[in-house]
């Protein structure tokens, strides 16, 4: 018999489990509490349940939290996480800075979209990951104390995987669970209009949108989500949104030479998101096989940022973490599938 996983369930599901094994109904809280809020691997360490409660639940369930297979450091203290998933291998990357610890999640393993300058996109889909799954590469880290925000940028499109990623961060984000502010959270997409408007309604995470050139014809060239949700539909829908000062959108744009980092390229991109109280993250692109694109000269990179500025809006270059450890997303568990076959 093939058992459940007990680390990635609701609140509401572990209630559901406690009271169809006849349990009393506060072990469903007690359960959360060893799950979520302490550090311990199995169920016979939950030592304020019954030790029939215990046998009860060995008997249908593992605790089910899973060490990462292998690491890579940078010399920048960036870290790659590879796991095994099933037959899949995800990465999740781990990046220190002097006043935040940011882990940069995979919400799938491989990915159906196929945008040119990402290597995910290269594997194609493989499987969606459970809330197990994503919640593992966060609990199982030995930086996990540590860590002052999660990203969902790594593999995968979030908005695709939908209800296990609002899953995860609801166990995130509950009192239940990690309790975290969901201002520490923050999830991207590259467009899914479905899913963001399930996002605004659902959740209270900060949103991230890809968008890497203003032009939608452009967008279509690298993005092939274009063709079915335009960025000016996509647009549309957030700026009619009430975010409130609660929480911020931010915008994703990788910079690529002599593609998409003109002037007339800042100065469209300035229009397009005037209005939002948002920011832009700038970011250098790192040459992955498979593509003609190339990052941008740092220079011309600088120019655009001020271009943006000057046009009131809030842009930044993203720090680039990790080079020396391929840590463009997808290059590691690339390397391990080929390994495997």
């Amino acid at each position: 018999m093939i058992k459940e996983y007990l680390f990635g369930k609701t609140l509401k599901e572990i209630t559901e489990i406690v009271k169809e094994n006849k349990l009393p109904a506060y072990t469903a809280k007690q359960i959360c509490d060893w799950l979520y809020k302490k550090n311990i691997r199995s169920i016979d360490k939950m030592t304020n349940l019954s030790k029939k409660a215990r046998t009860i639940l060995n008997e249908k369930y593992e605790y089910g939290l899973k060490e990462p297979v292998s690491v890579q450091t940078s010399s920048d203290g960036t870290k790659k996480y590879l796991f095994k998933t099933g037959k899949h291998y995800i990465e999740a990357a781990y990046i220190p800075t002097d006043d935040r610890a940011t882990l940069c999640v995979s919400s799938q393993a491989g990915c159906k979209y196929a945008c040119e300058f990402c290597m995910t996109g290269r594997q194609g889909f493989q499987a969606h990951l459970s809330a197990n799954e994503i919640l593992n590469q966060i609990k199982s880290l030995p930086e996990f104390d540590k860590l002052t925000n999660i990203v969902y940028m790594g593999m995968g499109e979030p908005f695709d995987n939908f209800d296990e990623v609002l899953k995860s961060t609801e166990i995130m984000t509950s009192e239940y669970g990690f309790a975290w502010s969901p201002k520490r959270i923050t999830v991207s997409t590259n467009g899914i209009i479905s899913g963001i408007k399930r996002f605004l309604n659902e959740s209270k995470c900060n949103l991230a949108i890809s968008i890497h050139t203003p032009f939608e014809k452009e967008r279509e060239r690298i993005m092939p989500i274009q063709k079915t949700n335009p960025i000016s539909e996509v647009l549309k829908i957030v700026r009619n949104h009430d975010f409130g000062r609660q929480r911020r959108i931010s915008f994703e744009y990788i910079v690529f030479k002599g593609f998409n980092d003109s002037m007339k390229h800042a100065d469209e991109l300035a229009r397009l998101v005037s209005g939002f109280w948002a920011r832009v993250n700038l970011i250098r692109f790192h040459e992955i096989p498979g593509t003609e694109l190339k990052g941008t000269d740092y220079k011309i990179l600088e120019k655009f940022r001020d271009r943006l500025n000057e046009k009131g809006i809030t842009a930044t270059i993203r720090a680039s973490r990790g080079q020396d450890i391929d840590a463009a997303c997808g290059l590691l568990s690339t390397k391990e599938l080929k390994g495997k076959s």
